[in-house]
This record gives C-alpha cells, structure tokens and sequence, in this order.
C-alpha cells in the first residue's frame, strides 16, 4: 500500500505535535498509510540569525516573509510525480470537502504555512492552490494546515474502522447529515424518536432523509439544490 505524504513548510513545528494525539492520524501513522514531514523553516533562513522575515517595501506594519528560504525549503522537498503545493493564506479559496475528495488520490501535498504579516508575493509562484478554512485570519498557517491533513486521512483506504461512516457524513453531498442519538432512550425530558427503535429500516431510512433536508433548510440553505418538501 502506498502512503500519503504530507510535506509542511512552517516555522512552528511544534505545532504539529497535536496530531500524534488525534485518533484517527495516530492511527494513521501507526499502520504506515500517511507521512507526516515537517521542514522547519528557520533552518533555510540567512545569516547567523537565520532571518526569515523582513519589512515590507513601501512601509506598513508587521513583517513579511522572505522568499528566499521558502524557495529553500520547497526545492530540498522530495517530490513525488503526483503531488500538489497547497498555499495557506486568508486570500485563498475557502475549503471544501470536494477539495479534500480531490486530494485524496494524490500521493502528496506541500503545504507552506504562512505567518506574521504574510510572505512576499513571489511565493506564490511556487503554489498550485492557496486555501482558506474561512473567512478569518489566524496567526500562522499550521492550523489549517492540521485541518487539511485530518480531512484527507480520514478519507484515506484503511484509516477508518467503519468506512461507511463516511457516505452519510455532512458536506459529503448537498446535504447535511441527519440528527443521531444513542442510549438512554429519554434524557432530561427529550426522547429518542419512536421511528429510530422501530425496527422499520425502511421508515427509518425515510426518516432521516427528511431530517437530511430540513436540517441542511434550516442551517444551511446555500448547499441546497432544492427546497424540501411540504
């Protein structure tokens, strides 16, 4: 089986030590479907400080990230003959779970982290994609960065104990994923729905392609390709 590889260029690797406690890339890690390598981007800076950010031309606040050691970084990467770089920047297009669907049948993704102010423009050259997670800024690239590489283990062959799981998840489809409940039955006054102990798979399945509908209606009309029924 090949494993994925994810290659991130960040200047805070320390951050990634959050996803040997996320269950589903431990595992992942564990049974050698993913690689996790993590290119310090200090390592690549200048001098004997290892500069790798400086003031913008023209002024204005913060600092901006140099080229120079991105560049760096990014030619030391392996890369394999299917592969994308992945650009974390505010101004990219927002995420979706079509994108992670995409990427999965790639064998890698670069992503480059970007941090303080941003980085020089001509970074962009080196990405095939630039991607929000929303309409927000963050300090730094690496949480998006861990949000992209938990999305697509999950889908990865393997990583999932129940891979069904993943056909009636929300964003999956146009669709929102129906309401779930498990024991007690009743619970601070609210009851489990009298179809879900039915026994009816029929009625049950029914059930919750209503609840599919009038959830997505309620929270999230923009998804929806038609209105639910009466």
């Amino acid at each position: 089986m090949t494993r994925f590889n994810f290659d991130v260029i960040t200047l805070f690797p320390k951050a990634f030590e959050l996803i040997n406690n996320l269950g589903v890339i431990t595992r992942a890690l564990e049974k050698n479907l993913i690689n996790v390598n993590l290119h310090d981007l200090r390592e690549y800076g200048e001098g004997n400080y290892r500069q790798v950010d400086d003031k913008p031309y023209g002024g204005g606040s913060g600092m901006v990230l140099k080229p120079e050691p991105i560049y760096k970084a990014h030619d030391s990467i392996n890369k394999l003959p299917n592969s994308k770089t992945l650009l974390m920047t505010p101004q990219g297009k927002v995420l979706k779970q079509q994108d992670l669907l995409r990427w999965s049948s790639l064998d890698q993704l670069i992503i480059i982290c970007g941090q303080y102010e941003g980085f020089d423009e001509r970074v962009r050259c080196l990405a095939d994609e630039e991607v929000s997670i929303g309409d927000y800024v963050l300090s730094g690239g690496e949480i998006p960065a861990i949000s992209i590489i938990n999305g697509l283990t999950r889908l990865l062959p393997g990583t999932l104990g129940a891979p069904g799981s993943l056909i009636d998840e929300s964003h999956n489809s146009s669709l929102l994923e129906y309401p779930h409940y498990t024991r007690p039955r009743v619970f601070k006054n609210m009851k489990v729905p009298d179809v879900l102990i039915s026994g009816n798979h029929k009625e049950i399945k029914l059930w919750r392609e209503e609840q599919k509908l009038k959830r997505t209606f309620n929270r999230r009309k923009d998804l929806m390709k038609r209105p639910p029924p009466n």
